[in-house]
């Protein structure tokens, strides 16, 4: 399958693993990209610009194919060393970064003279527009579905996407409640040029995280997710636990005066301890509500094979046999 996103990254499928913290490893990224699809390392998991540099120079080792590094754009008083993860990922030659977070915009002249191409994380038209008006060779749109920030907005993908569609000129991805052969077509038919997978990913064997972890998101349904920190305006999509359950009553308690101290034990320095340790009560950790379309654990290449060939077979017999006058039921 080609689109402007296969052609653009230099990739067999439409399908992109987004970056993910304490997830995305070279292990992940290169098991995805190896099946065809665009891995992403995830820049801030690795501690200093020289982790970040060895965490990609063993991704080439286990890949010759093309493969991302996430770079996400905190508002933090101590920012870390962004010319340095620039550097590393310059010098380690990556040929896509996925960037997050705030106005990716100072970095965006070293990328782009390197010949890096960039897609920046947005959960609104207005924030993809000011991306393509920067410069972003592409944008991924992150409806209210997604794990972990969709923004304030709480606008789903059937309206997002084709929102997108109607005002972007540069190539878009769809991300938030992807997961199969249906997500994808459903996506390219709202103008989507390929889909962004991160819940998803998380529940594949490559994935270095905890087997707790993917036990509890193959066990999950669609109404297992809460919103967290709304009244802060950095709303997080995360699975249901005790500790989020002590953040909401905290949440509600205290109203528009609740800071983030107040809930700052159970959310901040949580993800070694889940993703790595197989804690799932020690605090919040974000997940999608695509959780409840997730119900094994397949290797990257069989996930892709068969979101591809599915997606295959819905095009090319169900849709088509609509257009024919016949129906068939694809599974």
């Amino acid at each position: 399958m080609k689109t402007r996103i296969t052609e653009l990254f230099g990739i067999q499928h439409p399908i992109i693993q987004g970056g993910m913290h304490y997830v995305g490893f070279a292990e992940l990224a290169a098991a995805v990209s190896n099946a065809g699809g665009l891995g992403t390392i995830t820049g801030l998991t690795q501690k200093t610009p020289a982790d970040l540099a060895n965490e990609i120079a063993k991704c080439n080792d286990m890949t010759d194919k093309p493969f991302a590094v996430n770079l996400t754009f905190l508002p933090t008083v101590s920012s870390p060393d962004y010319p340095g993860y620039v550097k590393a990922i310059i010098d380690g030659g990556v040929s896509v970064v996925e960037t997050a977070g705030r106005n990716p915009i100072q970095v965006l002249p070293h990328l782009q003279d390197a010949g890096i191409k960039v897609i920046h994380k947005c959960t609104s038209v207005r924030h993809a527009l000011k991306a393509q008006q920067i410069g972003c060779d592409a944008v991924s749109v992150d409806g209210f579905e997604c794990g972990g920030h969709p923004g304030e907005d709480d606008v789903p993908n059937m309206i997002l996407l084709p929102r997108a569609a109607d005002e972007l000129e540069i190539p878009f991805v769809s991300s938030g409640g992807q997961a199969d052969a249906r997500s994808l077509v459903a996506s390219l038919a709202m103008g989507a040029e390929g889909m962004n997978m991160g819940t998803r990913f998380i529940c594949t064997k490559e994935a270095p995280v905890h087997q707790n972890v993917k036990d509890a998101i193959v066990a999950a349904s669609e109404l297992d997710t809460r919103l967290i920190m709304r009244p802060l305006r950095n709303t997080e999509r995360v699975l249901v636990n005790p500790a989020v359950e002590r953040v909401l009553a905290t949440e509600r308690a205290k109203g528009a005066e609740c800071t983030f101290e107040d809930i700052l034990e159970d959310v901040a320095g949580v993800y070694p301890k889940v993703m790595m340790d197989g804690d799932m009560d020690v605090g919040a950790w974000s997940c999608g509500m695509v959780a409840g379309l997730i119900d094994d654990i397949p290797t990257c290449q069989e996930l892709i094979d068969r979101i591809m060939t599915e997606a295959d077979a819905i095009i090319r017999t169900r849709l088509e046999g609509m257009l024919s006058g016949s129906v068939t039921q694809v599974a």
